[in-house]
């Protein structure tokens, strides 16, 4: 086993985070593959041709953006607001957490650095799954779709998170899981942590740090700690 410590890349020193900001969806809770399937099965509902590739690449993206984007393979006759609640409606199978996100938020929480959720999702699902997950009291802000005009892989959803905890970027880790969340994380001016929950750790090469799942990291006196398994 070894371990190395990661802090913010500044002039002088690693230092330490002081504030994090974890993703939703395939960050702390293991719900693409559902995501995925309630995509798919809104498709072939409205007799669209199914194009995983496309379906895959609103991973990490705000739904009514992704609907938006695409309303004209849905036709006229439906809204967005209308496809969105269809989609969500194939969404109501229970996501277990993934694994080690629940601690290592937890961790965060308790050493007195404050912890926020920046997500693509509706605030009304955002609260639920937080609810469930039973840490919707230790996070401030949740920043959802309602609150920003640009989501990921804009920025927006970062600096808004980081203004509400009063800390700059550069002391910011970002816990995230898509190529879109990435980008808009590093585009912030944040340190990112990927897991390859959902997506190839070769996809999420921007960020600064890619590991499988967050048992692979603790949090140890401001910064992350990287676990490293062998054999």
């Amino acid at each position: 086993m070894t371990r190395g410590t990661v802090g913010p890349r500044r002039p002088g020193g690693a230092g330490v985070f002081k504030a994090a900001l974890f993703d939703l969806d395939g960050t702390l809770l293991d719900s693409e593959r559902r995501s995925q399937a309630a995509w798919t099965r809104l498709f072939l509902a409205h007799g669209v041709p199914l194009d995983r590739e496309l379906v895959a690449s609103f991973a990490g993206r705000p739904g009514r953006v992704v609907l938006r984007e695409n309303r004209a393979l849905f036709g006229a006759r439906h809204s967005v607001e209308d496809l969105l609640t269809e989609a969500m409606s194939y969404a109501g199978d229970p996501a277990a957490p993934v694994p080690g996100a629940v601690e290592l938020l937890r961790a965060v929480h308790a050493s007195g650095v404050p912890v926020g959720v920046v997500t693509s999702a509706t605030r009304e699902y955002a609260h639920a799954e937080l609810t469930a997950l039973g840490v919707l009291p230790l996070v401030s802000p949740v920043i959802t779709a309602e609150d920003v005009q640009a989501g990921k892989p804009e920025p927006e959803g970062y600096l808004a998170g980081c203004r509400a905890l009063d800390v700059e970027p550069a002391h910011t880790v970002v816990f995230e899981d898509s190529p879109a969340g990435v980008t808009s994380a590093k585009r912030a001016g944040t340190f990112c942590v990927a897991v390859s929950t959902t997506t190839p750790a070769a996809a999420l090469a921007d960020a600064d740090l890619v590991v499988a799942d967050l048992t692979r990291v603790r949090w140890a006196d401001g910064s992350v700690q990287l676990v490293e398994q062998h054999p």
